[in-house]
């Protein structure tokens, strides 16, 4: 990783946090809605966000196995993992995560996510939107931000706002009740392949040179071509092929072309899917996009989960560690935010028994995230959980305080009204929990 190093930032240490008790049974989450009033709740802060990364390890990582180890529960909640030091005194993670041992300076970790939800499709509706399923369908973060730092509001980029490498979440509807032009570009495709071509939009057995014939002559078969010219009302229609043939054969596509780094860059990020994913997110941030996710599967390890750790993790730690070093280089970190969380973690206890044979079963009581760059501070970590990491017992950090700090961070009001086309009164993300937002380690 040399060639991405800088010289490290000064640790911050953890201010004092409160305190509450552990948190109850499944259906918690709404009895601890409680609004901050006007007088504690301080302006939002002039940000310089451009971009926010949103890593999210689909299926629910362990937190033990990534940013809250447990040495003290003994071999059937670590089996046999050990942690280990970071460059941050005090600070451990797993021994799976070595590379981000070193750069702890440069991201925070909070130890007591919780919402009690055990459920894929309603824990992620609930990690994306802030809110509980149930009624409407709102829309998820990032097609928030696409919206409201997008095209409406001075997004300048050929690129759309809202981008996802490589394939969507499914099961979770990205916008909600929002206008199907706000829906992100799911790019498809292998950003490790020679090639990295984003399906529907570019035909990678054909040059440039090609699309570019291939378009005229489509366009002399066209019936409408002279319609086109003349009729106000396709005008919209020919924007579109403009800004897809843009995609393809202009510049704009040539973010996705990945060959355009060296081989030692693409080499640091790891020659494999997801270490391509976080370099091709970082040219997406460099361009400006305001939201990109990256959509890392196979993390729902109900059986075998120790070896799937160990492939995994590597990636996880080599790209990630890359990533952040990468954009701190180029003067991107202060503009850009990466989060990195799971719908949920993983039950404490193995499952050691047939038909599991040391699988980890699904645990939104408590998890872990990972934040960094754009306004968030480094060397940090935020609540804590029981010996075990079953239980958050010091600041609960609820979705809607995870989001709002995002929001905040990026400039929008997580209190604000949200634009809809139902014409109705409703708010970027419901009130604020006790604990209230990430403040504690903002800039």
């Amino acid at each position: 990783m040399d060639e991405l190093k800088k010289k490290s930032v000064k640790y911050i240490s953890r201010r004092d946090m409160l305190k509450y008790g552990a948190a109850g049974a499944a259906g918690f989450f709404l009895c601890k809605l409680q609004a901050f009033g006007a007088s504690q709740a301080p302006a939002i802060p002039k940000t310089k966000v451009k971009s926010v990364i949103e890593i999210w390890l689909w299926g629910g990582p362990s937190h033990i196995e990534t940013f809250d180890p447990k040495i003290s529960a003994g071999y059937d909640y670590d089996g046999g993992f050990k942690a280990i030091p970071t460059n941050v005194p005090g600070v451990e993670v797993s021994e799976f995560l070595p590379n981000l041992a070193k750069i702890a300076d440069k991201y925070s970790i909070i130890r007591s996510m919780t919402h009690g939800n055990n459920g894929h499709e309603t824990a992620t509706y609930l990690m994306q939107t802030g809110r509980p399923a149930g009624g409407k369908v709102y829309p998820g973060i990032g097609a928030v931000i696409g919206m409201m730092k997008g095209y409406d509001h001075g997004y300048k980029g050929k690129i759309p706002p809202y981008i996802v490498l490589t394939q969507a979440k499914g099961r979770f509807s990205e916008i909600g009740f929002l206008n199907p032009k706000y829906k992100p570009l799911v790019t498809g495709g292998d950003p490790n392949a020679q090639v990295f071509a984003v399906e529907g939009i570019v035909n990678a057995g054909l040059t440039k040179e090609q699309q570019k014939q291939n378009r005229i002559f489509l366009d002399k078969l066209d019936g409408l071509e002279s319609l086109l010219a003349e009729n106000p009302n396709f005008k919209e229609f020919d924007k579109a092929g403009d800004e897809a043939y843009e995609l393809i054969v202009g510049s704009a596509g040539e973010v996705f072309d990945l060959n355009k780094e060296t081989k030692e860059v693409r080499g640091l990020y790891g020659r494999n899917w997801f270490g391509q994913s976080c370099l091709a997110a970082r040219r997406l941030a460099e361009g400006g996009v305001p939201y990109i996710t990256i959509n890392f599967n196979g993390w729902d390890t109900h059986k075998r989960h120790f070896q799937t750790m160990k492939n995994k993790m590597p990636q996880l730690d080599q790209g990630l560690t890359a990533l952040l070093q990468d954009l701190e280089q180029r003067g991107l970190l202060d503009t850009t935010i990466v989060w990195c969380s799971g719908e949920f973690g993983r039950q404490p206890k193995v499952s050691w028994e047939s038909p599991w044979n040391g699988g980890r079963q699904h645990h939104g009581q408590c998890f872990s995230a990972l934040v960094a760059g754009g306004g968030f501070k480094g060397g940090a970590v935020v609540g804590k959980s029981d010996e075990r990491a079953e239980n958050p017992i010091e600041r609960l950090v609820y979705p809607q305080d995870f989001l709002g700090s995002i929001y905040e961070l990026a400039g929008i009001d997580p209190d604000g009204a949200m634009p809809n086309p139902m014409g109705e009164d409703i708010k970027v993300l419901p009130p604020q929990s006790e604990g209230g937002r990430l403040r504690e380690i903002y800039k």
